[in-house]
């Protein structure tokens, strides 16, 4: 909770910077602010408390903010500049520490209520941070299309949560799971048809298949930082969410929406990784990659057994780590070349070792291959939903996989096999830093997953 209440305070001071002129300043109190309230948030490690039956902040939560917290200050690191070239630059801090607050809304959630005020939080902002360049055409679209169908989705949602609070008379988790139990074959046929609503709604939010349509041209108009923020701290909150939801609440009628998942699933990883493979603009492949990436936390959703919260927990750090890097190495790359195409990538190996060797080390671990974080984040995956009897699909995710590996070399092979023109790239040196922490965090999750694994 004192994250919640750390990171709101961190949002109002934003607002206020324009107004008693200290913009200068809010960037590195930002900074210190993450930090503190990381910190802050461990020591509610195991205190499991309830507030006003609407949040609680158990270690499921802590657990999860704690990676949205470390995501949140590399994603800093990587974009000072987007802060230093906009007017409207405490605005923009604002935007960004809401869509937090919103996040950590969504990670602890009790009460439906507070599920859709967490998403609509973090949704708001990032409708409108998707279309903050403001001279850019494709910015502009971005943001309309994100507000349509975020909107479109959100009343899918709503609709949801209505049927559900009709047939239970409740918005509460855990009395809507105790109607469910003393209810057994006499729960409303309306109830199925809010659960199958929730799905849909939140299905967008992860942008699982066939409710993916609207991520890549999303992704590839928002300015490139934004886009980033929408890959990992986004879809981190949305599927801890997904999660908190499907595998408690609504447990016990899996019957209703376990085969419609299973299907999703499958579709999602097919569709992410065979339509990334036609891509020659790297935001758009990395779009359908997202993508295909939420496939893969579905299995963990739908094994719904004790290996599912460690599952995604890992899943979303070591997916999340790899993405920062990618994204800040496609801005800095796009910027000097003024090229999103994989052909910018061309002779990155000799221009510029350091950056060709972190984004290496991400794609691999995007890619899932050994020692990297993402390869213990799939075998994790894996082993939840073949615990829980899902081999058809796994073997399913291992092909989509092995698809996966094809366009992420792509870029590899453009690095190291292909010739350049050979531009000096410059890194600044907060970039040169958060790199440097991406490649350490992807090799250390690789070598030490348990770490990380055991705590849920």
């Amino acid at each position: 909770m004192k994250a919640l209440v750390l990171l709101s305070s961190l949002g109002v001071i934003s607002l206020l910077a324009e107004i008693f002129s200290f913009k200068k300043l809010l960037y590195p109190l930002v900074l210190i602010g993450l930090i503190t309230t990381f910190v802050l948030n461990i020591f509610d490690w195991d205190t499991n408390e309830l507030y006003f039956n609407m949040m609680r902040y158990d270690n499921y939560a802590v657990a999860f903010t704690s990676v949205i917290l470390v995501i949140a200050f590399l994603w800093f690191l990587m974009s000072e500049s987007f802060f230093k070239e906009e007017t409207s630059q405490a605005d923009h801090f604002a935007l960004v520490l809401f869509a937090l607050v919103g996040a950590v809304i969504m990670v602890s959630y009790t009460n439906m209520t507070m599920l859709f005020l967490g998403i609509e939080i973090l949704s708001i902002s990032m409708y409108v941070l998707a279309g903050s360049k403001k001279d850019d055409v494709a910015s502009n679209e971005a943001a309309f299309k994100y507000l349509i169908m975020g909107s479109f989705a959100t009343g899918f949602l709503l609709f949801g949560v209505a049927l559900i609070y009709g047939s239970t008379g409740s918005f509460d988790l855990m009395e809507i799971r105790t109607f469910i139990s003393s209810h057994q074959g006499t729960v409303p046929a309306i109830f199925y048809a809010g659960v199958l609503l929730m799905l849909i709604g939140l299905a967008f939010k992860v942008s699982a298949a066939p409710f993916h349509f609207w991520a890549p041209d999303v992704y590839q108009g928002a300015p490139t930082v934004i886009t980033a923020i929408m890959a990992t701290i986004v879809k981190t909150a949305a599927f801890a969410a997904f999660l908190r939801l499907f595998s408690t609440t609504f447990a016990e009628v899996s019957s209703t929406w376990v085969n419609i998942l299973w299907v999703m699933a499958a579709l999602t990883l097919l569709v992410g990784n065979i339509t990334a493979v036609l891509q020659t603009n790297t935001k758009r492949m990395l779009a359908y990659s997202s993508v295909a990436h939420a496939g893969y936390m579905l299995l963990a959703l739908l094994a719904g057994n004790q290996y599912s919260n460690s599952a995604i927990l890992f899943y979303t750090a070591a997916y999340s780590i790899g993405s920062i890097g990618t994204f800040c190495i496609l801005n800095i790359v796009s910027t000097a070349k003024g090229n999103i195409n994989t052909d910018a990538f061309k002779g990155l190996g000799k221009s510029n070792p350091f950056l060709a060797f972190v984004m290496t080390v991400a794609l691999l671990s995007l890619a899932g291959i050994p020692p990297t974080a993402g390869f213990f984040a799939k075998y994790y995956i894996f082993t939840a939903a073949f615990q829980a009897g899902y081999a058809g699909l796994v073997l399913i995710a291992i092909i989509a996989s092995l698809v996966g590996v094809y366009y992420y070399f792509k870029i590899i092979i453009a690095m190291y096999f292909k010739e350049g023109k050979g531009e000096v790239i410059e890194v600044q040196t907060n970039h040169k830093l958060l790199l440097a922490l991406v490649a350490l965090l992807i090799l250390a999750l690789g070598l030490f997953p348990d770490y990380l694994i055991g705590l849920l």
